[in-house]
């Protein structure tokens, strides 16, 4: 799986960008918990066999948060959210799920383990990989999305494996299985590769401008209505 320090500076990097007037540390901080929220079933590996990658990596969950908040803040009558947490909270809400869904998941998915997406309806790993790229020979060549009949589907899925075969090893389960060695050798991985730390470098840049910016423009607020 993804180091979780890369997932949480991704959620960073959408709490950046999509919070708007909502930034401020609170809400980023929400935003990060969801993007490692995923993770956890890491944790739930030590009882659930194959758990990692696969309990809170499959699906359902943010298809059902996602069918709940659209539920309240666009078709009820009446919004409970909106009521209790005003605007901010169902912009938090929506930016929290993202995180959950792209930092959390996406970045398994598109990663090197996998996610099992369909867990536990239907037990497989699925993994993106894929390749866009300009060519002076042969122009552009991308591998994402098949246009062609014969192509391997609509995106290049492959499957490393069920929760039987496919034993991810973590901090938390270092062999993947149920039960806890006290005596396995753990490894704790911050960064894994060179982009990684460009996008935890990224992401703390990002928000330290942030807030700086949104701490001026509290200052200036305050001037203006000191006068």
């Amino acid at each position: 799986m993804a180091p979780t320090l890369v997932a949480a500076a991704v959620g960073a990097l959408l709490a950046a960008a999509l919070l708007g007037a909502a930034f401020d540390r609170r809400a980023v901080a929400i935003v990060v918990v969801a993007a490692v929220a995923p993770d956890l079933d890491a944790v739930a590996s030590l009882v659930v066999p194959g758990a990692t990658n696969a309990l809170f990596h499959a699906i359902w969950i943010p298809a059902f948060a996602a069918g709940a908040l659209y539920w309240d803040t666009a078709a009820a009558d009446a919004s409970r959210l909106r009521a209790r947490f005003g605007w901010r909270g169902v912009r938090v809400a929506w930016v929290a799920l993202a995180a959950f869904l792209v930092a959390g998941i996406g970045t398994d998915l598109f990663g090197s383990e996998g996610a099992n997406l369909l867990y536990p309806v239907h037990d497989a790993y699925y993994l993106i990989d894929g390749r866009l790229v300009f060519s002076t020979r042969e122009g552009v060549v991308q591998t994402f999305v098949a246009l062609a009949a014969d192509g391997p589907g609509l995106l290049p899925l492959s499957s490393p494996g069920t929760t039987g075969s496919h034993a991810i090893p973590t901090f938390v389960n270092p062999d993947g299985r149920p039960g806890l060695g006290l005596g396995a050798d753990r490894e704790l991985s911050l960064v894994r590769s060179g982009w990684q730390l460009v996008v935890v470098a990224a992401a703390l840049a990002t928000l330290a401008v942030r807030f700086r910016r949104r701490s001026r423009s509290l200052d200036d607020d305050g001037a203006e209505v000191a006068e």
